[in-house]
Formats: C-alpha cells, sequence, structure tokens
C-alpha cells in the first residue's frame, strides 16, 4: 500500500504534466506567433463606448479616439444615468465633432445599474454594420487602432477579439498583479481562439458586427446577470470561423489600473462571477487550469517541506518554470510587459491566493452592479 508522501508525489507528477501540456498549448498556438500587419480603411465603422461618470477619463481619453487615423467612421456615447458631468461633456465634444452621437440613458427600475440595457440602446443607435467596443477609461496607444480592427473583420470573421492592457506604475506591486493578471488572461483567450474554441473577449477592445449581435437576441439570455456584456457575449456566439484575434501592438488600448487593492478585487468579483454562465467545456478547462495552478504551488511546497524525492521534485519544478516562463516570456514581450517575467512566479502566487479568496466571497455574497 502506497504512502501518503507518495500518493502525493504521483499526484504532483500527474498535476506538473497538466502544467506543461496547457503552457505548451499556449506557446505553440499564440506565444511564439507573430501578429499580421493587417489593416483596413474602407469598412465605416460605429465606436461605442459607455461611460458612467466619466466625465474626466472623456478629457482625456476621447480626442485620441476622434483623431484616429480612418476615414469614416462614428463615435456613439452613451451616458449611462450618470450623476458627475459626463452629460454636459459629451454635449460639448458632439458640438464640435459632427461624428458623435449622443445617447442619454435615464435611469430605469427594472435595468437599474445594468451596463448591458444602455449598450443595447447604443447599439440600435448606432448607423455602421460594423461595432467597435472600448471603454471611456481606455485610450488607443496610436492612431492605426481602428485601421488594425477593421483590418481584422472578413466576410468569414465578424468577431475581433483585441487586448486591453493597463498603464505601468513605478514601484507599485498590485500594478504589477494587475498587469500580470491581464497579461496571463489574455495568453489564454488568444490561445484558446487560435485553437478553435474562443471563449470571451475584453469590452476594453473588442468588435463585432450588428447583424450577429441582433441574430443572437442581444444579451437577452444573461440581461440580468450584472457583468459578462464581453465574455459571456463572446462565450455565446463566438466559433472557429466566425473569430479573429488582433494583436498588433499599434492595435491595443490601455486603460488606468485601480490604485487600491479593494477596488481590484471587487472588480475582479464581478469578472470572476459570470464565470459560472461559460459554456461547460469552457469552465472545465479553465477550472483545471486553475485547480492544477493550485496543486502545483501546494503540492510542490508540501513535498519539498517533507523532503520527499526532493531531486525529482524540485526537477519537475524546474521543467514546469522552464516552459512557463517560454510561454509567459514570449506572450510578455508580445503584449509589452516584459518587465513583469523575473517577478511572475512570485505574481502567480499572489494571483491564485486572490484568486481563491474571491471565489470564496462570491459564494458568500453576489458582487454588485457595474458601478
Amino acid at each position: 500500500m502506497l504512502s501518503l508522501p507518495s500518493v502525493l508525489f504521483i499526484t504532483f507528477i500527474v498535476i506538473v504534466g497538466i502544467q506543461i501540456g496547457y503552457y505548451l498549448s499556449f506557446l505553440v498556438t499564440f506565444s511564439v506567433k507573430r501578429a499580421e500587419n493587417k489593416q483596413k480603411t474602407n469598412i465605416p465603422l460605429s465606436v461605442i463606448i459607455c461611460a458612467k461618470n466619466e466625465a474626466e477619463n472623456l478629457k482625456k481619453n476621447l480626442p485620441l479616439i476622434l483623431n484616429q487615423d480612418y476615414p469614416n467612421f462614428e463615435v456613439v456615447l452613451v451616458n449611462d444615468s450618470s450623476s458627475d458631468d459626463t452629460l454636459e461633456i459629451i454635449e460639448d465634444f458632439a458640438s464640435k465633432h459632427t461624428n458623435i452621437k449622443l445617447v442619454d440613458v435615464k435611469t430605469n427600475e427594472r435595468f437599474w445599474g445594468n451596463k448591458k440595457y444602455a449598450l443595447t440602446l447604443g447599439i440600435k443607435a448606432s448607423k455602421h454594420e460594423h461595432l467597435v467596443f472600448t471603454d471611456a477609461d481606455c485610450k488607443p496607444i496610436s492612431t492605426k487602432w481602428l485601421s488594425y480592427i477593421a483590418g481584422s473583420f472578413s466576410k468569414e470573421k465578424s468577431i475581433v477579439i483585441g487586448h486591453g492592457g493597463y498603464c505601468k506604475k513605478p514601484y507599485s506591486l498590485l500594478n504589477k498583479l494587475i498587469r500580470f493578471e491581464t497579461t496571463m488572461t489574455a495568453l489564454q483567450y488568444f490561445s484558446y481562439a487560435n485553437l478553435g474554441s474562443p471563449y470571451m473577449g475584453v469590452g476594453r477592445n473588442m468588435a463585432y458586427k450588428k447583424d450577429l449581435f441582433f441574430g443572437n437576441s442581444g444579451f437577452s439570455n444573461h440581461v440580468f446577470i450584472n457583468s459578462g456584456d464581453d465574455d459571456l457575449f463572446i462565450n455565446e456566439t463566438a466559433n472557429k470561423s466566425n473569430t479573429s484575434i488582433c494583436f498588433n501592438t499599434d492595435s491595443f488600448t490601455v486603460s488606468e489600473p485601480k490604485h487600491k487593492f479593494k477596488d481590484w478585487i471587487l472588480q475582479k468579483r464581478r469578472h470572476i462571477s459570470t464565470s459560472k454562465f461559460y459554456k461547460f467545456k469552457h469552465q472545465f478547462l479553465l477550472g483545471l487550469f486553475y485547480m492544477s495552478q493550485f496543486l502545483f504551488w501546494a503540492l510542490g511546497i508540501l513535498l519539498l517541506s517533507l523532503n520527499f524525492n526532493w531531486q525529482w521534485v524540485l526537477a519537475l519544478i524546474v521543467l514546469r518554470f522552464v516552459i512557463y516562463f517560454f510561454s509567459f516570456g514570449f506572450t510578455a514581450k508580445k503584449l509589452g510587459e516584459i518587465d513583469l517575467l523575473v517577478l511572475s512566479p512570485f505574481l502567480e502566487l499572489c494571483l491564485i491566493t486572490s484568486q481563491l479568496f474571491i471565489f470564496i466571497a462570491n459564494l458568500i455574497s453576489k458582487p454588485k452592479h457595474w458601478k
């Protein structure tokens, strides 16, 4: 009969095998892939931005969207019952730019605090078939953002998944953790899309066709779930044939990250709460990845502390980290986050711990509305 340490060691071997399998698939399908230099300027676009109490962000970021080097686009600005000067700021911009369309959403008891309701009104008000989505606190990092997003559309491709990063803050561990989590998430959703099983996009930078939205009855299947205007919609509608990814550097957007750990945890609680509504295969694969990460660290530390077959345990840990560093490193370089590589094992441990806390917190209480 096997001893408990022997069982733990065998389990650890299986866990390391699972982790290596994931990171090798990520490496081959995305990390080493080159971005395609595809640009188009002949597709009329509607950029849709939902803003709730975003007056200051609109002042800073809207000019960068309006100054895109793109000949034919409108900006649909949805004021979602703001209590600050958002409406006045939008009206001021609209008086100076003919390609701005204002949608003023009044408080609705049935849909109060529901971003999907406001977005739906914005989509209905848009005049073009190809819709591009970003947030009021986001800014494109180049004037070619729209031309790269448009270049990823085709007759077959009706969904474009882009990358939305976060601004770098020196000497901030929280900022590094946020950027690490964002990079790891992008590594996964870009890899899954290239494997023919797209499961999410980020509302900071994605696009799809209007007929896809209405053909799916919009957000009706999950309209009363607080989050998920981006990932749940993509999870429902995206497939191997209709989805493309866009990760050329000039196609990125960046946002201002949270400055307090508590605020970031609340944000992630809303995001993670939607994953239980994903397709079963995605729930299983994402859940297995997280569990194998957690058990890799837990069993690795436990076995080393027990001094059981420590040479083999250490060899397996090194092997996993070599493949991990290749996969994460190439991705981090591609997404402009290479400074995270050295700290990434520590950040991974912090992220796993945070996600465990978030999972437990979401079991106890549901996160609130989007703002």
